[in-house]
């Protein structure tokens, strides 16, 4: 049986079109961006219209982008700025944001530069926009609002523009962690009141080890890597050029396929739901399935046995890839903490399938085949 990936909220294939314009950066194209001769020239020039590729397709400025390492160094960036830079001295954020936005809160909250609080979740494990004005009327300090736009392992979605709105209302901070949705939503940051946003290349069939940060016109922050003037002063390191480039062929593609491939994707998570509920008795879904949620990610729970306990171990096996939550905790044998925070008495098995232009019903189906087999 040749492998079923079903994994792609963890990372995602490279697109063959990305990789063609991506080599000639790797060989001819080689010259370091800062020199001043004409390969340096010739891979500037690259990094400046991939930079203008990005916030065309984002609807923000070119000086608003910055290229990073990834979502975590931009989270960090961000999160970090807020307080230092920017006077924030109350932190609000959920308790089921990824771990580079948790523990970079935690992390301030600890060394005594900021409160921190956390905003309460609705059953469906969807952020409670009450408690958070409640809690941004009650602060007496400046707050920095930090929330996923999707999460990353149940697939809520946030209404990024109600909790703009919000933070505007009380002269608040904005940062969303948008790794899984920038490449798969459309962005009219112009009209949007955020003040961060991030994405991640390997998210939507680029290169890994290059992301974003989207850093609003408005606001003046201080490096958070410091070095070299690379990235306007503002990300010390030489360039990773062909990630760059790599990231916003990736996103011009996304872009230009969005209606035509988020359309297969919602209709392959609505058939593995279906025969889900169908062949295998007592299973369940997290997050707001119905509801605000991100077509890709599809978080299910088996009931637990002595043959399901060991069921992401058999899938693998089986040369199916899913996880058993968030990719960055699925080798620990912890659990999950977002699946803790929105069902703390669960004694269920979780597993997240998470769905790319790539998967077919076919595949699904051998799939539901084999976990019915298993269990």
């Amino acid at each position: 049986m040749s492998r079923i990936y079903l994994d792609n909220a963890a990372t995602t294939p490279l697109d063959p079109a990305v990789l063609e314009a991506m080599m000639p950066y790797f060989t001819t194209h080689f010259g370091n961006p800062s020199s001043i001769y004409s390969y340096g020239r010739e891979t500037r020039m690259a990094i400046e219209n991939a930079r203008k590729t990005v916030a065309k397709i984002l609807n923000a400025h070119p000086a608003e982008i910055f290229f990073t390492s990834g979502g975590t160094e931009s989270s960090n960036t961000a999160i970090t700025a807020s307080v230092r830079n920017l006077g924030c001295k109350h932190i609000i954020s959920s308790p089921i944001e990824h771990h580079a936005t948790l523990h970079t809160v935690q992390h301030l909250h600890k060394t005594g530069e900021a409160q921190l609080s956390y905003v309460q979740l609705l059953p469906n494990g969807q952020v409670d926009i009450a408690h958070l004005e409640q809690l941004l009327a009650g602060s007496t300090e400046k707050c920095l609002v930090t929330l996923m736009h999707a999460n990353n392992e149940i697939g809520n979605m946030i209404d990024i523009k109600a909790v703009g709105e919000l933070c505007k209302k009380y002269n608040a901070i904005f940062h969303s962690d948008t790794v899984q949705t920038v490449g798969h939503f459309p962005f009219d940051l112009r009209n949007t009141h955020v003040h961060f946003i991030t994405g991640a290349g390997h998210k939507f069939h680029g290169p890994k080890g290059v992301g974003i940060l989207y850093v609003n016109e408005n606001i003046k922050i201080e490096p958070f890597v410091h070095g070299g003037s690379q990235e306007r002063n503002m990300r010390a390191g030489t360039e990773n050029l062909y990630g760059i480039v790599g990231f916003a062929k990736a996103l011009e593609l996304a872009t230009a396929n969005y209606e035509q491939d988020s359309t297969y994707i919602k209709g392959l998570k609505k058939y593995m739901m279906e025969q889900l509920l169908q062949q295998i008795p007592g299973v369940a879904f997290n997050g707001d399935q119905l509801g605000n949620c991100l077509y890709a990610v599809l978080s299910v729970n088996f009931p637990k046995t002595e043959k399901s306990e060991m069921l992401l171990f058999n899938l693998d096996i089986n040369n199916i890839c899913a996880s058993g939550g968030s990719a960055c905790t699925s080798g620990a044998d912890i659990g999950s903490y977002v699946i803790r925070a929105i069902n703390p008495n669960s004694d269920q098995v979780t597993i997240r399938f998470s769905f790319s232009k790539h998967n077919t019903t076919a595949e699904i189906d051998q799939v539901i085949a084999k976990l019915k087999e298993i269990i």
